[in-house]
């Protein structure tokens, strides 16, 4: 049992294909000059540029749709790292003043260097 969900995107899949399979149909070159290809009236080409822009507006207020929703969690996301950068800035700083008068610490030497 299909899901209403799987039945739009399958008829938007039908949709496409078809409109895939016109336009390859009419901008095909066949080699063959025995075949003789329909000719394709002006307001039938212009009928199909208005289809596909159609179908391209479509899919691009799908695609600004899937964007638009997913801005909250990009935004979301790049104030967490802001804070947390901001964080390590001030620990840093705090770090640099509450130890300002205590001798840095030498790292130990290797004890292949004592050699």
């Amino acid at each position: 049992m299909m899901t209403r969900q799987q039945e739009l995107n399958d008829h938007r899949f039908k949709d496409l294909n078809e409109l895939s399979a016109l336009v390859l149909n009419i901008i095909r070159i066949d080699g063959n000059p025995a075949i003789r290809q329909q000719k394709i009236t002006p307001a039938g080409f212009a009928s199909l540029l208005l289809g596909i822009s159609l179908s391209l507006m479509l899919c691009g207020s799908l695609t600004f749709f899937i964007g638009f929703f997913l801005m909250p969690w990009v935004i979301g996301l790049l104030m967490c790292f802001y804070f947390l950068g901001l964080l390590s800035t001030i620990s840093v700083i705090a770090r640099a003043f509450l130890s300002w008068n205590s001798p840095p610490t030498a790292a130990p030497a290797a004890s292949w260097k004592h050699l």
